[in-house]
């Protein structure tokens, strides 16, 4: 079994091999699609940050971004909580990160545009009524 076990995950198996070497010889235009595609989806995720008003550094090596929650007094972690809560959004609290990575999100982009539409909404609606209730509370 040891033998076994050793060359079966020793070495990437055969089948994979063959795939790697079909996407090296014919892959360009796949990938050309796919980072066009990232590409589109990063551009739209920072329209929309923009518009929201939820600052947000442009990514240009990765698939996520990290917009600054820092405006609606909470912790990163609560403000992901509560988002999934209401509005069955998942992101990931910056502080997964590190202790720097508090008051941000990490959120994917490596979803389709559609997914990423609904998403966006939920995220401003929730993001509105923080803000209205905040807007409330200065005005008391």
């Amino acid at each position: 079994m040891t033998k076994i076990h050793q060359f079966a995950i020793m070495c990437a198996p055969t089948t994979s091999q063959y795939a790697a070497v079909e996407a090296l010889r014919n892959g360009d235009e796949d990938v050309a699609r796919m980072r066009e595609s990232y590409n589109q989806r990063r551009r739209f995720l920072m329209h929309e940050f923009k518009r929201m008003e939820l600052p947000c550094f442009e990514p240009f090596g990765a698939f996520y971004v990290f917009p600054s929650i820092k405006e609606f007094g909470m912790t990163s972690e609560e403000f992901a909580m509560r988002l999934l809560d209401e509005e069955h959004v998942a992101v990931v609290p910056g502080t997964a990160f590190g202790n720097c990575g508090e008051g941000f999100l990490r959120i994917s982009y490596a979803y389709s545009i559609d997914a990423l539409k609904v998403a966006l909404g939920r995220l401003e609606r929730f993001i509105d009524r923080l803000r209205a209730v905040k807007g409330q509370a200065e005005k008391n």
